[in-house]
């Protein structure tokens, strides 16, 4: 029996780590791949993090995770398939919580769910065959690989456009690919990305199939309005379409919005006393690295509360 089980070892998930060690906290870290840090791993370079400007996302990643096990902090590896509640809680007693993964089942008296979110995909032909072989979803981390070469961007928010204006310091020339004639960027990113002399905008159109040999060699691109498609040269597709919470296990558990963020305050209280959230799978306003760690500082010191009878 744990006094806390953190689902997930991305920044949040980890730094919730080393509060509930610092805390005296019997805590297990449950991680469902074989290294931890999250989506920072595939971050080529993180330079909004205070202190660390310019760190490579992966040894982010490493130093979060090295700060955890120095303190002693305990991980399983597995994929969580359903938290179940064993017993009620009362005034004088935590309740019990099972967590049940694709590798065995942990009991613990509180749970933070700490799982994140994953980039949304286009769903269309050739997009899973080139992945990694020029279809990306950040720009920061394989925008390198590109330099003097031709992207494309698919979407028209502040994500897409700011890869596409990353993009053009190094690339020879960039489309951005947006379904609609106007974008949803902020009002200055707009004027920025549109004063670039080599970003070109395909309005009203979407991206239909990936085409290539071994890598991207171009993207078919339609037009809504009227049906006619046309082959772009490209070196790579950066797709921007937002990104979803990976909270499809805990349906049920607590109170989520439609699109699958689960409710919490600033303190990751969820509405099921016991089930904490933190990290990008909480409804907020400002999903990164720093939002995340904070979270996860804040959902233990709610924890501490809950088990000794404060909150």
């Amino acid at each position: 029996m744990h006094d806390l089980i953190i689902v997930g070892s991305g920044p949040a998930g980890l730094s919730a780590a080393v509060y509930a060690m610092r805390a005296g906290l019997d805590t297990l870290v449950i991680e469902k791949d074989p290294v931890s840090g999250g989506q920072i791993l595939i971050t080529y370079e993180v330079d909004n993090y205070l202190g660390l400007p310019g760190i490579n996302g992966f040894d982010m990643g490493m130093k979060f995770r090295e700060h955890a096990d120095k303190l002693g902090a305990k991980f399983a590896e597995g994929t969580v398939t359903s938290i179940e509640k064993v017993s009620e809680g009362s005034d004088t007693k935590a309740p019990v919580y099972k967590v049940v993964t694709d590798q065995g089942e942990h009991e613990a008296k509180t749970v933070i769910l700490a799982t994140g979110a994953s980039h949304n995909k286009l769903g269309i032909k050739g997009e899973e065959e080139f992945t990694g072989k020029g279809v990306s979803y950040c720009a920061t981390c394989d925008g390198a690989f590109f330099r003097s070469k031709v992207a494309v961007v698919n979407g028209g928010g502040d994500v897409a456009v700011e890869d596409a204006i990353f993009l053009a310091r190094g690339c020879s020339k960039v489309y951005l690919v947006h379904r609609r004639d106007e974008l949803r960027a902020a009002k200055i990113l707009q004027e920025e990305l549109l004063s670039l002399e080599n970003v070109e905008v395909i309005w009203d159109s979407v991206v239909e199939e990936v085409k290539g040999d071994n890598k991207v060699s171009a993207v078919t691109v339609k037009n809504v309005k009227t049906g006619e498609t046309k082959d772009v040269d490209t070196d790579a597709l950066f797709v921007a379409i937002g990104i979803h919470p990976l909270t499809e296990a805990f349906t049920g558990i607590a109170d989520m919005d439609d699109n699958g963020y689960i409710i919490a305050g600033e303190d990751g209280a969820t509405s099921t006393p016991g089930i904490f959230v933190a990290g990008d799978s909480r409804k907020k306003r400002l999903r990164q690295i720093v939002t995340a760690v904070a979270d996860g500082a804040n959902a233990v010191t709610a924890v501490q509360d809950f088990l000794v009878g404060k909150s």
